[in-house]
């Protein structure tokens, strides 16, 4: 009887205790996940392209091995021909990638102190550079002066400053994917479920800093068109890119029902967007934005060290000028692939987690038309 009586209070301790404590957690804790629109809960074909490569992986080669500490965005410069990213540790890098990506070169440029993302080419030759907790910066003298732009706009700090272009009369345009959780807790944002993102632009000239769309969901990479009139910006959450006409001041939407969730989008100068997607769509990450609950179970996991988050499947999507997909490049084995740029027949890939830049040579790997 004994042995009966501290078998029951052996299942009370280790199983019904836990479970009441969880249930006062959840009950009690604050963050409060929302529902997303409906439209982003669609799972449609007309995102799916025509051709397709599923072994990224397949033939790929690594530049910078070791040298690159996730090098997250990819930006070419075309004059120079290097490659500048944007590296956890801080430094903005410049790549010489060479034929073999053995006698690449990596150097190391400029550290901003924070967390460099997006990158892009002013008119003078300055390096304008998104960083995730500094703000927008202006890196000229060839690295020798780095300036702030801009941290803040309606008197709201930039909590995530995550993308920038340039306009062709200087003007930059750039996201701030959170005004609320700032990069080590961006999950936090993606669960919530709520626009906390903005699109806005500086002027250079003025020194003004304009928020032109407000209550974006993870506003995330930013594109200027090839006839300069518009933008195109991802809402990583919703697997949509919008385009926002300057002149017009209006938004529609370019792309929806994405394979993934996109990153970086970058304008190849040749006709094609190129969108990067960390992770494609997994039936958690389904069942996590169509339930607020399993997001604030994911949330207070984390707040207590449990990861949930799973990225996989991740890849590049290739569109035309009208969001129409052309190609597919992905890898069920692969993740966190933040930044699509095609250089020469070179396709080359940015990412969250990685020490190098990945490279696919698209004559040899091409997307082939689906069986």
């Amino acid at each position: 009887m004994p042995l009966f009586f501290f078998s029951l209070r052996f299942l009370f301790l280790s199983a019904i205790i836990p479970l009441l404590a969880s249930i006062v957690l959840y009950r009690f804790d604050t963050f409060d996940p929302a529902l997303l629109p409906s439209d982003a809960l669609v799972y449609s074909t007309d995102s799916i392209s025509p051709l397709i490569n599923d072994q990224l992986l397949t033939g790929a080669e690594f530049i910078g091995a070791g040298l690159l500490n996730s090098p997250e965005d990819i930006a070419y410069h075309r004059d120079s021909g290097l490659i500048y990213t944007g590296c956890v540790d801080g430094w903005v890098k410049r790549v010489k990638a060479l034929e073999s990506v053995n006698d690449s070169v990596v150097e190391d440029w400029v550290n901003t102190g924070g967390r460099p993302l997006g990158i892009a080419f002013g008119l003078h030759g300055e390096v304008i550079v998104a960083d995730a907790y500094k703000g927008l910066l202006n890196i000229s003298d060839d690295g020798k002066k780095t300036e702030l732009l801009t941290d803040e706009a309606e008197g709201v700090k930039f909590k995530l400053t995550d993308a920038v272009a340039v306009r062709d009369n200087g003007v930059l345009y750039f996201t701030d994917a959170s005004y609320k959780y700032n990069l080590h807790h961006f999950a936090f944002d993606l669960w919530e479920g709520k626009p906390h993102g903005r699109l806005m632009s500086f002027d250079p000239i003025t020194r003004t800093t304009r928020v032109l769309l407000r209550y974006r969901y993870f506003s995330n990479g930013i594109s200027m068109s090839a006839d300069q009139t518009h933008l195109v910006f991802c809402e990583t959450p919703l697997r949509r890119c919008s385009k926002y006409y300057i002149n017009e001041e209006r938004v529609e939407v370019f792309i929806q029902s994405l394979p993934g969730y996109p990153d970086n989008i970058r304008y190849d100068g040749d006709g094609h967007y190129w969108i990067a997607m960390p992770s494609g769509v997994t039936m958690l990450w389904k069942l996590s934005f169509r339930y607020p609950f399993i997001r604030k179970l994911q949330g207070l996991a984390a707040k207590y060290g449990f990861d949930t988050m799973i990225f996989e499947n991740a890849g590049v999507l290739q569109v035309d000028l009208d969001g129409k997909p052309i190609a597919l490049y992905h890898d069920s084995k692969h993740s966190h692939v933040t930044s699509g740029v095609k250089i020469g027949k070179y396709l080359y890939c940015g990412n969250l987690v990685y020490s190098h830049i990945l490279r696919l040579d698209l004559l040899k790997y091409p997307a082939q038309k689906r069986l």
